[in-house]
């Protein structure tokens, strides 16, 4: 199995924590990974985009003018898709683009994008991030210690509230539990900081 260095909070080395070469040290899969990309983003979207048909559109009830004997071209409604004012012509509507994609490839996916981290030294494993209070400062002051100065991904055990409040202002970093790590945030920051307790629920999840 792979070892990696573990930190402590200050920055020094607390010896070293073993992967599971199951979830670390796979091949990465480009195209799971795109697949799971693609859905994470269609699930963001709100599809709140509305327009007006022809029968929503207020206005054009009478017939602007008769039908034979002007020699235009008959109408029936001023409303209608060719005037402008009109309503629009399959326009968009509220709707919903999120669909799924198979388990065993959502898998796959998570586990290439944890694989790559390794793979490209951006995995930094922490033996703990704890704070007497949610001060944004001491949060920012560890990650000083531990030379992160990119975006940087914060994946935390459960019930450290400490920790998430005082990361919460910092601008390019972003907290999620152990539970909720997810493709699409782990391909979007440059480095994914772990709790030692955090880990072993990954791996207790995904192994």
């Amino acid at each position: 199995m792979a070892n990696v260095t573990l930190y402590k909070q200050d920055g020094a080395e607390a010896g070293t924590v073993e992967l599971n070469d199951a979830i670390w040290a796979i091949e990465p899969n480009d195209n799971v990974v795109f697949d799971a990309v693609v859905m994470q983003r269609a699930s963001l979207r709100q599809g709140t985009s509305k327009v007006k048909n022809r029968h929503e559109v207020s206005g054009g009830g009478r017939k602007p003018w008769r039908q034979k004997g002007t020699g235009r071209a008959r109408q029936g409604s001023i409303r209608s898709p060719q005037w402008r004012g009109g309503g629009i012509v399959f326009g968009p509507h509220p709707r919903s683009y999120s669909y799924t994609i198979n388990k065993k490839v959502r898998r796959l996916a998570i586990k290439s994008v944890l694989s790559q981290k390794v793979l490209d030294n951006a995995l930094v494993v922490v033996d703990g991030l704890n704070f007497d209070a949610p001060k944004t400062k001491d949060f920012a002051a560890s990650l000083a210690a531990l030379k992160v100065n990119e975006k940087a991904l914060v994946v935390l055990e459960a019930g450290n509230d400490n920790a998430a409040l005082a990361a919460r202002n910092l601008p390019n970093v972003k907290v999620i539990p152990a539970d909720g790590v997810n493709v699409l945030d782990v391909v979007n920051y440059n480095k994914l900081i772990l709790t030692q307790a955090a880990l072993q629920k990954v791996e207790e999840v995904l192994a």
